[in-house]
């Protein structure tokens, strides 16, 4: 067998709603990059809530849902806001009234909006995926303690990678995309009007366009490529990768355009998945 480069979703898909990775998923990963294959992360999170997760080693990461891109401890591509795009959007969210944090490679950055709003809409966010109401509560909990309060003096940084803010209704969203024309918009935590949040990053960053650029620094085909993910923000690396898998847990559009699903997350559907596509045989190349 070829030498595969996996793409993994994170939330849904490497672990569940509560941030617990399943041991099964874990093996999974170990016995393909045992067997020659590699295995990379491919998140909407930065590089410092990832930290804060219980995964398996892997070869590098994807994250800021594009902006940021890792092979083996090297940048190999990162891409974000610019101090002006940022104020402007901390202006944006504080003028509506909504809770936002800035994803940034050094941490989770929030004023007092977010840690008042963010409590709530976390649990709903944890509930929709599933949890029960005293683990939607803990997995809220544990969300809002990754987050560093910052002063709105300070908030004009020039690390971040996206900054997410809560939709107090769909138009958030939709007045995001056109105030911010440069831009891309998206949504998350629920599908179209359901949504619980929007984001805000770099236009033309997307998984799609991060795996592109690893594939040219790896010198890999696209044709080796296989991506899993649960959600339709996972759209862009279907788009791309020769193979995708979508969660027993996904949405009915992930798995409509997947080539395979899988079983749920927790119901060992990572390992499944890498065993029905063979990525626990050695590579012959």
């Amino acid at each position: 067998m070829k030498r595969k480069i996996v793409f993994l979703d994170v939330d849904g898909t490497l672990i569940d709603y509560e941030a617990h990775c399943p041991e099964s998923a874990k093996e999974a990963v170990n016995k393909a990059r045992r067997a020659g294959h590699k295995v990379y992360i491919c998140t909407g999170c930065s590089k410092a809530e990832i930290l804060e997760r219980d995964l398996p080693e892997l070869d590098g990461m994807i994250g800021g849902n594009g902006a940021y891109v890792e092979d083996d401890g090297e940048v190999v591509l990162h891409q974000g806001l610019s101090k002006e795009q940022t104020r402007a959007i901390v202006d944006w969210c504080r003028e509506r009234g909504l809770g936002f944090y800035l994803e940034s490679n050094a941490g989770m950055f929030c004023d007092d909006s977010m840690l008042k709003q963010g409590p709530d809409v976390m649990v709903q966010y944890a509930l929709g995926k599933g949890a029960d109401p005293a683990a939607a509560k803990t997995s809220s909990s544990h969300f809002l303690q990754q987050m560093i309060h910052l002063p709105y003096e300070e908030m004009d940084r020039d690390d971040v990678n996206k900054i997410s803010f809560i939709l107090s209704s769909f138009q958030d969203h939709a007045d995001s995309a056109e105030d911010f024309p440069d831009l891309e918009a998206n949504t998350w935590g629920g599908k179209g009007e359901h949504a619980l949040f929007g984001d805000l990053g770099p236009a033309g960053i997307t998984k799609k366009s991060a795996i592109e650029a690893l594939l040219k620094h790896l010198q890999a085909q696209q044709a080796d490529t296989i991506s899993f993910g649960d959600a339709k923000i996972d759209l862009s690396m279907f788009d791309l990768c020769a193979c995708n898998v979508a969660m027993g847990n996904g949405g009915p559009e992930i798995k409509a355009a997947a080539d395979y699903v899988t079983a749920d997350v927790n119901d060992d559907g990572l390992y499944k998945a890498f065993e029905h596509l063979g990525l626990f045989e050695q590579i012959t190349e």
